[in-house]
């Protein structure tokens, strides 16, 4: 393939679906993951290239995790860039927290994010080349109250990047751990009124960020980036 070729995970809307149009633009082969079909697609629909893919995933699932991954190896050539974007919150006093609830926080926010990274490294690797972009969120960052357990899963996702960007130190490989506040996305609707989403970051400003801080510079690299909200 001519393109480089881009993996999103939670693709289907907020930021994964930003930073999906902004590497359609740049001419990347993009390949949308997600639960939902129709929102993937209506992603990829926006889209003014054809080059793009659409699989349905549960990143929770590492049986399920490593099947799909080897079929866009397969259908679409090497990954050249993976975004761990796929992420989930349950906001409540720690004691109020459901364990389905801690589990889904746990299973994808975390095992997620591991289990898709697992997936890519070995080839970027072999390759000597790639570049990973973690979405962790400042709650990876400081404990927040009603935000125990979804800082726990981010702490975890924090604790695991910077283990591989010590792993892989001596490869061409990019880590970038994102760490970003609140942004205007589906993610707010059952917790902040409509007044207080229109307060928080536009998702295209943080992808326009993260892309600026994984471009291939010389004698530098960014293994992490913080963006916060302007508080007024």
């Amino acid at each position: 393939m001519d393109s480089k070729h881009v993996v999103i995970t939670g693709a289907g809307s907020g930021l994964g679906a930003s930073l999906a149009l902004k590497y359609a633009e740049m001419d990347y082969h993009v390949t949308l993951l997600g639960r939902t079909f129709s929102k993937l697609r209506y992603v990829a629909d926006k889209m003014s290239s054809d080059k793009v893919s659409v699989y349905t995933l549960d990143v929770s699932s590492h049986e399920e995790v490593a099947k799909v991954f080897k079929e866009i190896t397969e259908d679409n050539g090497d990954i050249d860039v993976l975004v761990n974007n796929a992420g989930v919150g349950v906001f409540d006093d720690a004691e109020n927290i459901s364990p389905d609830s801690v589990d889904q926080m746990i299973d994808i926010n975390l095992k997620g994010t591991i289990y898709c990274t697992q997936a890519v490294l070995p080839r970027m690797k072999e390759r000597n080349e790639g570049t990973i972009i973690q979405v962790i969120s400042t709650a990876g960052l400081d404990g927040k109250t009603s935000e125990s357990v979804y800082c726990a899963s981010k702490f975890g996702a924090r604790g695991f990047t910077e283990s591989i960007i010590k792993e892989l130190d001596d490869t061409d490989i990019h880590v970038l751990a994102a760490y970003m506040g609140g942004m205007k996305t589906s993610f707010w609707d059952d917790i902040y009124s409509k007044e207080e989403i229109q307060h928080l970051m536009d998702p295209d400003d943080v992808a326009d960020i993260i892309l600026a801080n994984v471009k291939a510079r010389k004698n530098l690299t960014v293994p992490e980036i913080v963006i916060k909200n302007h508080l007024t």
